[in-house]
C-alpha cells in the first residue's frame, strides 16, 4: 500500500480523543510523509536573529534532506540558501556557524555574494552566464527578532501570523538580544512525541521538580482554553494589558499557533530555582517582574517562553522516525554581562534539567509504543487538551495534503 493510502486509512479509522496508532510514531514511510507534507511545506522556526550579529554571519541548518545556510547580507537582510554550489553541488559552508566575507565553494572556489549572486567562476568560457547560476534561495522572514524559513516553492501566508504575533513580541525587544547559552540534545523519539509531551503538564509533578517550583501545573495554563476563561487568568490578562502587554489567549483558526501571556506560580518571577529573576539587566520593556511568561507555539517547529528578564526559544527538528533534535536558546539583553548581570548556571539550570527529564520521558514513551502490545489510549479531558489540539492539528493538516484518491480507469 502506498504511504499516502496507508496514512489515509489510519486517519480515517482514528478514534478522536485518543493517541495515534503505532505507525505514526515508528514507520519510516510515514516519517517521510511528515517531512514531505509538513516540514517541506510550512514555515519553520530557524533561530533568533541575533544568531547572525553582523554581515557575513552565517548558521547552517538541516531539515530532512535539505542542507541550508542562513546568512546576514551586507545590507543587513537575513537570507536563506540551499547549501549546495551551483557548479557541481558541493556544500559551501561546512561549519555549524561562522563569519565569511563571501560564500566560497571549497571545491573549485566559485564565489558568491552574501545575497546569493555568483561573483566569480574560474575558466568557464566566454559563453558562461554567471547571472543564471546564483544560489537557490529559500523563503525567509524575520519577525520581531525571530527567523522563519519555508522550503516550499510557494510559501503559505506568513503575514497573518506576523501581524498577530508582533504586538505580543514587541515588549520583549529581541532586536537587542544576544545568546547567553544554547544547548542541542537528541531525543530518541518521534517528533510528534516531543510535541505531545510539551503540550501538557499532566506529567510535570512526577517528572519536573525544578520546573514545578515556578511553572503552575494548572491545566488552564498548560492546556488549550475551552469555554469561559477562569477568573484568575482574566485578572492576570487585564493587569498585563493595562500595562500595555498584549496577553489574552489567541489560537489561530487552523490551530497552528497560539499566543498567551500566562502567570507563573504566585511569587515567582522567572524560571529559576528560587523563583527570583535570573538577569538583572532585563531584555525588553515589560514593566513588572511578575508578568509571567508569554507562551508562544508555532507547529511544527517551535515553542517559546518570553519572560520579563530573558527569553527562551525551543526548536524541534525531526532527524529520523524515532529521533528528534531539540535546540534550546537562552536570550538576554545584549548589554548584560555574565558574572555581573546574570549567573549562567542560575539562568539555565531549570530548563537544562527539564529538557533532560523530557528527553527521558519521550524515550520511555517511544520504547513503550514500539511494543506490539501498544494501542492508542484516551487523553485526559482535563489535563491533556493541548495534546489533543496538537494531534488534531497534525491529523487535519496531513489529511488535507494527501494526494487525491486515484480512481482506476474503467
Amino acid at each position: 500500500m502506498r504511504p499516502e493510502a496507508r496514512a489515509r486509512d489510519l486517519l480515517n479509522r482514528r478514534q478522536p480523543g485518543h493517541s495515534l496508532e503505532q505507525a505514526f510514531y515508528t514507520d519510516a514511510d510515514l516519517y517521510d510523509l511528515d517531512l514531505e507534507r509538513i516540514f517541506y511545506r510550512d514555515w519553520l522556526y530557524a533561530m533568533p536573529a541575533c544568531s547572525l550579529p553582523k554581515p557575513g554571519s552565517y548558521v547552517t541548518h538541516r531539515v530532512g534532506a535539505y542542507s541550508l545556510i542562513v546568512v546576514r547580507g551586507q545590507d543587513g537582510v537575513i537570507r536563506t540558501f540551499h547549501n549546495t554550489c551551483r557548479h557541481r553541488g558541493s556544500i559551501l559552508c561546512k561549519g555549524a556557524s561562522g563569519h565569511v566575507p563571501k560564500l566560497v565553494c571549497p571545491y573549485h572556489q566559485w564565489t558568491y555574494e552574501l545575497n546569493g549572486k555568483l561573483l566569480w567562476a574560474r575558466d568557464m568560457g566566454p559563453d558562461f552566464d554567471a547571472s543564471k547560476h546564483g544560489l537557490k534561495e529559500v523563503h525567509c522572514r524575520e519577525l520581531a527578532g525571530l527567523v522563519y524559513i519555508c522550503l516550499a516553492q510557494q510559501a503559505p501566508d506568513f503575514d497573518d501570523f506576523a501581524e498577530r504575533a508582533a504586538p505580543y513580541l514587541a515588549p520583549h525587544d529581541l532586536s537587542n538580544a544576544k545568546i547567553a547559552h544554547q544547548s542541542t540534545i537528541i531525543e530518541e523519539g518521534n517528533w510528534k512525541l516531543v510535541w505531545e509531551n510539551n503540550r501538557e503538564c499532566y506529567h510535570c509533578g512526577g517528572n519536573h521538580p525544578s520546573l514545578c517550583r515556578t511553572f503552575p501545573e494548572d491545566p488552564a495554563v498548560s492546556g488549550i482554553e475551552g469555554g469561559a476563561t477562569p477568573a484568575h487568568l482574566m485578572a492576570h490578562f487585564s493587569r498585563c494589558e493595562d500595562a500595555g502587554l498584549p496577553s489574552r489567549f489567541h489560537l489561530s483558526q487552523t490551530g497552528q499557533y497560539r499566543l498567551a501571556r500566562m502567570p507563573l506560580k504566585v511569587g515567582a518571577k522567572s524560571y529559576t530555582m528560587s523563583g527570583d529573576i535570573a538577569v538583572r539587566r532585563w531584555l525588553g520593556r515589560v514593566p513588572f517582574a511578575d508578568a509571567g511568561s508569554l507562551l508562544k507555539f508555532h507547529y511544527p517547529t517551535t515553542w517559546n517562553h518570553f519572560l520579563p528578564d530573558h527569553a527562551i526559544t525551543f526548536r524541534v527538528t525531526p532527524i529520523g522516525p524515532q529521533q528528534t533534535e531539540v535546540q534550546t536558546t537562552w536570550l538576554v539583553n545584549k548589554d548584560a554581562v555574565e558574572g555581573v548581570d546574570y549567573d549562567l548556571k542560575t539562568l539555565t539550570e531549570v530548563w537544562e534539567a527539564t529538557n533532560d527529564e523530557d528527553r527521558r520521558v519521550v524515550e520511555d514513551n517511544q520504547r513503550g509504543i514500539n511494543s506490539p502490545a501498544y494501542e492508542p489510549g484516551p487523553y485526559s479531558p482535563i489535563q491533556e487538551s493541548g495534546v489533543r489540539q496538537f494531534v488534531d492539528w497534525y491529523c487535519d493538516t496531513l489529511a488535507g495534503r494527501l494526494d487525491p484518491i486515484r480512481v482506476a480507469a474503467e
